[in-house]
């Protein structure tokens, strides 16, 4: 069931956000200490904004605002916050998030619109593969997705491909929720087993915390890998605790879908204006109908491109391509520069690097340094240099590469208190 406001013309879908936002302005003026104080600093009277257009007169809000007044950003009493979150804290220290009731009811509708996207429907069983507790949002969400789409859903957690697979052949799942290089052991632990992924009930895989698809769409090495020997159909999803929102495929995997009713997005240029279509900049979103911590025009850090054009699915709204790469983890390295990602995609080429850690550092000349550590049973230089040859010819530059153990690169992926792999270690100041 696709919402009406997500099959509305361009027109009617701006002039509903526009009375979302005037709602929005006039809750933080009567409720966030952060924004009273914002607004009156920098002399914003909320009557002169009313569409989308007079955004820009608004200045962005940051994850340094978070860090620094994180509780002058809650808009209710502590007795109405029924639930506590953090970041990971990926881009510096984590930031705490509270939840009343009516946002676990948005957080809930907004998953479950978002399974819909992905073809859930109520006779559908989920297996969680991701964590619940640690104070995770997103374990929290998908469970309560599914309890209000009405399908059915296992939290067996993240890790123990043998419990995985005993929870598959117990209960016939019908939808995977992982990070998408796990299934790469999920089918090893098939093939030590004697079981035959594609022969199981699943039919299809909800991504998360890693890329699947090329800027084009196409599905990138890692997906290919998967894709090679279990033919299940992957969808990509896109969200972060700051937004309570995702942004999911649809069938026609053109990217991730908009939810106007619960967010306004917008793709800014490093002069915070909003960008040409067909190009990249920050994601940069209001959110809407959030009750206990409401952001207005924070920039997530995400490099990212819109789509405009209507989808096949029905849906009008914008849409969401894949993440380019982290803003603060853009590498300048010898005049070239450079996102993660697209190292990703180059080391999971190589079926040699069983693991790889990427670290970051400034030189004596305060200039930026790649270090890849890698895991694998071929210790040899001719290995290294095969590696090598591949980053100059898909990136034009080769960082230095070294072999460690599998257990020296675990531990530095998994730090404590982790929820979810590190890939890449930023110790640049």
């Amino acid at each position: 069931m696709i919402p009406k406001i997500e099959k509305a013309s361009r027109e009617e879908i701006k002039v509903f956000q526009e009375e979302k936002l005037k709602e929005t302005l006039q809750y933080l003026k009567e409720n966030s200490p952060f924004y009273q104080r914002f607004f009156q600093e920098n002399n914003i009277d909320i009557s002169t904004i009313s569409r989308m257009d007079d955004l820009h007169k608004i200045p962005v809000t940051t994850k340094d605002h978070l860090q620094q007044f994180n509780d002058d950003f809650f808009c209710v009493p502590r007795s109405e916050i029924i639930d506590y979150v953090t970041t990971s804290g990926t881009l510096g220290d984590p930031v705490t998030f509270a939840l009343s009731d009516k946002d676990l009811d948005r957080l809930a509708y907004n998953e479950a619109i978002s399974f819909e996207c992905a073809g859930v429907k109520k006779e559908d069983v989920l297996q969680l593969m991701t964590t619940i507790d640690r104070r995770f949002m997103a374990g929290l969400a998908y469970f309560l997705g599914a309890r209000k789409l009405g399908a059915g859903i296992i939290r067996v957690g993240s890790g123990i491909p043998e419990l995985q697979w005993d929870s598959i052949l117990k209960f016939k799942p019908t939808y995977l929720i992982t990070v998408p290089s796990f299934l790469l052991k999920l089918i090893e632990s098939a093939q030590q087993r004697g079981i035959d992924p594609n022969k199981s009930s699943l039919k299809a895989a909800i991504c998360i915390g890693e890329p699947i698809r090329e800027q084009d769409f196409s599905l990138n090495v890692l997906a290919k890998k998967i894709k090679k020997d279990w033919n299940i159909e992957l969808f990509s999803t896109y969200a972060s605790t700051e937004m309570s929102t995702a942004f999911n495929e649809c069938e026609y995997h053109l990217g991730g879908h908009h939810h106007p009713e619960l967010i306004i997005a917008e793709i800014l240029n490093e002069s915070n204006k909003p960008v040409a279509d067909g190009e990249v900049g920050e994601l940069t979103i209001t959110t809407l109908g959030v009750e206990a911590m409401p952001l207005l025009r924070f920039k997530t850090g995400d490099m990212v491109q819109a789509y405009n054009d209507p989808c096949n699915c029905g849906r009008n709204t914008m849409r969401l391509g894949p993440v380019v790469g982290r803003k603060k983890q853009m590498i300048k390295y010898k005049g070239t520069t450079l996102y993660p990602p697209a190292m990703y995609n180059i080391l999971n080429d190589f079926s040699g690097v069983e693991n790889y850690v990427i670290e970051i550092f400034h030189n004596e000349l305060g200039t930026d340094e790649i270090l890849i550590k890698i895991a694998s049973g071929n210790w040899s230089e001719e290995f290294l240099l095969d590696i090598k040859d591949h980053f100059r010819a898909k990136l034009r530059v080769a960082p230095k590469i070294e072999f460690a153990t599998s257990e020296e690169i675990q531990t530095l992926r998994f730090p404590p208190l982790s929820r979810k792999p590190v890939d890449l270690i930023d110790r640049r100041s």
